[in-house]
């Protein structure tokens, strides 16, 4: 006979129909009453849990997927925001250098020992996350389909093994009353057969009948052994599979927990560097504003004091102690500080509010930085009078009085 497919031949095909077939009517007689049907609460009990532990595992598995679909779709987002941060910060606004250096480490994902840019870190939390905890669900899940399969072909034996035993429960009544109908002879057989033939026709009805008797107590026997084999298999293993659960969930969660508080954790620290380059920002803008507002009072002050001169004589210059407010010889003015400033250097003059200056002329104009001044504070000169403790400091921060 020729193949019907590959490994398939006519006689398995056929085979095949027939154990369907037989299950069919099997499971139709049982679910008419007329064959009683075997049944197992405690491993029922077991694929009802084994179909919960699989949903749940698929619903958990799904979620993560989208969790991380989510973090993905947020790393381009920050991505974005970061970019448009870039563009749009102006050349002379505090913090350029500081500000390309984080967004360059934002945008080229180097990593730092101690400031790990946000591209790395979204990269990072998105691969820790799948690899610690999506494909670990993953490798969980894999089990599934392959026990499914086998809890479907033992449903398959235990009606195949029912109805070999129902088949096998029938030969053996049937066995009884065929040897009554032997032992006595049809009055048609008794006539159409001589007597010596009578005793052949006897035998061979019995050993009929006992041909198919054992060959359905053969078939009983290697349908028990193909259901019992895979019963034992799978009551081993579901509550085994049932147990795992409350480990994966456990491993699963506490990964996606602690590579929460990572990532968390070191963005704080980027975003805490972008909020003082912010407050410094406006600290900038608000310095320049009042800076401003004093170069205009100046201004409308200095053009009083020409107007005055030109229409009053001079005053006759004399040194004092500074309490008449004329300024000691050597100095150029008198300012006052209107913020404080904390030196960064040995050369540089620390401010408080309120503090007044005295303004020297630099040694060499040449070493004189645009917005900066020489100057000594007053206090000091009047107890000691040297300028030894001069240091250099930011215009925009005093007024001039």
């Amino acid at each position: 006979m020729a193949e019907i497919g590959k490994g398939v031949t006519a006689g398995k095909l056929a085979l095949n129909v027939q154990k369907r077939l037989s299950r069919a009517q099997e499971k139709v007689l049982q679910k008419l009453g007329k064959a009683d049907e075997t049944r197992d609460t405690a491993f029922e009990e077991l694929v009802t849990n084994f179909n919960k532990q699989m949903t749940e595992g698929s619903k958990l598995q799904r979620d993560l997927k989208a969790y991380l679909a989510a973090v993905k779709a947020m790393h381009d987002a920050s991505r974005r925001l970061q970019d448009c941060l870039a563009d749009m910060y102006e050349p002379d606004w505090f913090g350029k250098e500081e500000l390309d250096a984080l967004v360059e480490e934002m945008i080229e994902k180097e990593l730092d020992n101690n400031l790990e840019d946000t591209d790395t870190l979204w990269l990072d939390y998105h691969q820790n996350l799948t690899d610690k905890s999506l494909l670990c669900m993953d490798t969980y899940l894999a089990q599934f389909p392959e026990i499914k399969a086998r809890i479907a072909k033992r449903e398959r034996k235990l009606v195949d093994f029912d109805s070999a035993r129902h088949h096998f429960a029938s030969l053996q009544k049937g066995k009884k009353k065929d040897e009554a109908k032997i032992a006595k002879p049809a009055a048609l057989l008794e006539m159409a057969a001589p007597s010596w033939a009578q005793g052949l026709i006897s035998a061979h009805q019995v050993a009929q009948t006992n041909l198919s008797y054992n060959q359905a107590e053969e078939e009983l026997g290697r349908a028990q052994k193909i259901f019992e084999e895979l019963n034992v298999e799978l009551q081993d293993e579901l509550p085994v599979l049932w147990d795992s659960r409350v480990g994966v969930y456990v491993g699963t969660f506490q990964s996606l927990a602690g590579h929460q508080e990572k990532f968390h954790r070191e963005m704080s620290k980027l975003s805490q560097n972008l909020n003082d380059i912010m407050t410094k920002l406006e600290e900038q803008r608000q310095l320049k504003k009042d800076a401003t507002a004093a170069t205009r009072k100046d201004g409308a002050k200095s053009e009083e004091a020409n107007h005055s001169a030109s229409t009053t004589p001079a005053p006759k210059s004399s040194v004092t102690n500074g309490s008449d407010g004329e300024l000691p010889p050597g100095f150029l003015y008198k300012v006052k500080a209107v913020h404080e400033y904390t030196a960064t250097d040995n050369d540089e003059l620390e401010l408080k509010v309120g503090d007044a200056v005295l303004v020297l002329a630099f040694d060499n104009p040449d070493e004189q930085d645009d917005g900066w001044l020489l100057g000594v504070k007053e206090s000091h000169w009047f107890q000691k009078k040297d300028i030894s403790a001069k240091g250099v400091f930011p215009e925009n921060f005093t007024q001039k009085v």
